[in-house]
C-alpha cells in the first residue's frame, strides 16, 4: 500500500456521508417494495405494460441491489468492513436491473425515458456509494 491509500485516522465527513449512504439506500428499498406492491390495474396503461413483462430476474436484481445496498449502508454506519462487500453486491444487482431493462426488448419498448433516467441514477449512486466503501476501507476507518 502507497502512503496515498495507508490508514489514517477517521474523516470528520465520515459519519456524514455513511448518513446519507444509508438514507439513499433506504429510498432505494422503498422504490423496490412499492414496485412489489403496485397494483397494476391503478396504473396508467404504459406503466401497466412495462410492469407484466418485467422479468422475474431483472425484479430479483432489483431486489438484491436495494437490499444488499441497505445493508451496506448500514454496515457502513457501523464502520464495518463488510460494507464493501455488501456495496458490491448491490452494484452487481443495479447493473444486472439496468443490463436486463436494455436487453428485454419488450420492456425496453414499454419504458419509458424517465424509467431508464431512475435506473441509471440508481447505479451512478450505487457505484458511488462503492467507491466511498472501498475508499473508507483503504483508509482503513472500516473495521
Amino acid at each position: 500500500m502507497t502512503e496515498e491509500f495507508g490508514p489514517r485516522p477517521i474523516a470528520a465527513w465520515y459519519m456524514v456521508g455513511a448518513a446519507v449512504s444509508l438514507l439513499l439506500m433506504g429510498l432505494f428499498c422503498l422504490l423496490f417494495v412499492l414496485h412489489l406492491t403496485a397494483d397494476p390495474a391503478a396504473m396508467p396503461l404504459d406503466q401497466r405494460a412495462a410492469y407484466e413483462v418485467t422479468p422475474d430476474w431483472v425484479i430479483g436484481a432489483f431486489g438484491l441491489g436495494a437490499l444488499a445496498g441497505l445493508a451496506g449502508g448500514i454496515l457502513l454506519i457501523l464502520k464495518r468492513r463488510q460494507a464493501e462487500w455488501a456495496m458490491l453486491a448491490a452494484l452487481i444487482g443495479v447493473l444486472a436491473w439496468l443490463a436486463g431493462s436494455l436487453v428485454v426488448g419488450p420492456l425496453r419498448e414499454a419504458m419509458s425515458a424517465n424509467d431508464l433516467l431512475v435506473i441509471i441514477g440508481m447505479a451512478a449512486i450505487t457505484w458511488t456509494i462503492f467507491w466511498f466503501a472501498r475508499h473508507s476501507r483503504m483508509r482503513g476507518w472500516l473495521s
